[in-house]
């Protein structure tokens, strides 16, 4: 079975491609779906794919896997993979080619192994921990812009219906500041995004493992930085993430602290 970085990431891009495709194949039929909550949804393309992506990874690496519609492994601090079969459902079931498939393999003593599949632009960004491409175009060291240059993106959680923890204070706070934010639908593309450059940084709260554990080695990969909405290390489990890179995540840092004391419409003198 693989055990090196470079195996363990063209099994994860196999598993993706293969769950891929049949996204693509379902994506102009009729589907069926459900809800799991008021806003949030499954189909049985997202059961399929995961179903894929399960068969390849256990019949080709040690690790066990944790997926957001089968469940499986615990996050108990061992070498895990971690799956999101269809990361922006919503844009899926409503025919918005904006979604992916996630896989990261997390856990103590694993390489941080990830791949973020965009199905429908079929581009791959993926990392064997030290690096990252884009198909096969390597990313680059991320650049540091100022707030007023930059774009963010962020999204909204699924209870926002009936809590007031909902971002759109920090979503005020940030707009006000900086050049433009966009909520895309797909955390798991918003981080893979702010790694190849795309964006600058991103914000957002109440993630699950699966939206997150292949986005975040992206980012570390090429010198960006994710943590706590508190600036504290972000783990698989934590209930907030706020990603960019050098001066601007700590800009940003401030923008949530301040978000949260205060009125967030104005910049602060």
């Amino acid at each position: 079975m693989p055990q090196t970085p470079t195996e363990l990431l063209a099994l994860a891009c196999s598993a993706a491609e293969q769950a891929a495709e049949r996204i693509r194949e379902a994506f102009a039929s009729p589907r069926t779906f459900a809800n799991k909550g008021a806003v949030d949804l499954v189909t049985e393309t997202d059961l399929a794919a995961e179903a894929i992506v399960r068969e390849v990874l256990t019949a080709g690496s040690p690790y066990p896997v944790l997926g957001e519609e089968g469940g499986g492994a615990a996050l108990d601090g061992g070498p895990v993979w971690v799956v999101d079969p269809i990361d922006g459902t919503t844009n899926f079931v409503h025919r918005l080619p904006h979604f992916a498939v996630s896989i990261g393999l997390s856990g103590a003593g694993a390489p941080a192994v990830g791949v973020v599949l965009d199905v429908m632009r079929r581009e791959a960004f993926r990392t064997d921990g030290q690096r990252a491409w884009c198909n096969d175009t390597p990313l680059a060291a991320l650049a540091c812009v100022p707030m007023d240059r930059a774009l963010l993106a962020t999204g909204f959680p699924y209870d926002r219906r009936t809590s007031d923890d909902d971002n759109t204070r920090q979503w005020r706070a940030f707009m006000k500041r900086c050049q433009g934010v966009r909520r895309c639908g797909a955390a798991a593309l918003d981080l893979a995004w702010v790694a190849a450059g795309r964006l600058d940084g991103f914000w957002e709260a109440q993630l699950k493992p699966w939206d997150v554990a292949a986005g975040v080695h992206l980012v570390r990969a090429v010198g960006g930085t994710v943590s706590t909405y508190d600036g504290g290390p972000h783990t698989l489990d934590a209930p907030t993430l706020v990603s960019a890179h050098g001066a601007l995540h700590r800009e940003m840092l401030d923008v949530l602290t301040l978000s949260f004391a205060g009125d967030p419409r104005e910049p602060s003198a």
